[in-house]
């Protein structure tokens, strides 16, 4: 009868490497051993992965919101010119009328 992995192959890049050392040594326990522990470690592995991918959408979002921030910020400033501006040509322009 030949077993089938149930550990989910994943790479490097997604787990820590703790995470990984912890897989092969559970890879390398006996059958029966192995059989205890690995919906544990699939539990372990899949909330690790939810909690990079959501880590990774916070750091997207928070990336958004500084660039919307700075189009606000620069936005914001040349409203302001432009106010200013406008008061200075009609300041300049009720003058010459008087």
């Amino acid at each position: 009868m030949s077993h089938v992995s149930r550990i989910v192959q994943t790479s490097s890049e997604e787990l820590p490497q703790d995470l990984l050392d912890l897989e092969n040594a559970i890879r390398a326990l006996p059958i029966e051993l192995r059989q205890t522990v690995v919906p544990a470690l699939d539990k372990v592995i899949e909330s690790t992965k939810r909690r990079r991918r959501i880590l990774n959408l916070v750091q997207d979002a928070l990336s958004q919101l500084r660039l919307d921030m700075k189009y606000l910020m620069f936005d914001l400033e040349a409203t302001r010119r432009e106010r200013d501006e406008f008061r200075r040509q009609l300041g300049v322009d009720e003058g010459q009328e008087q």
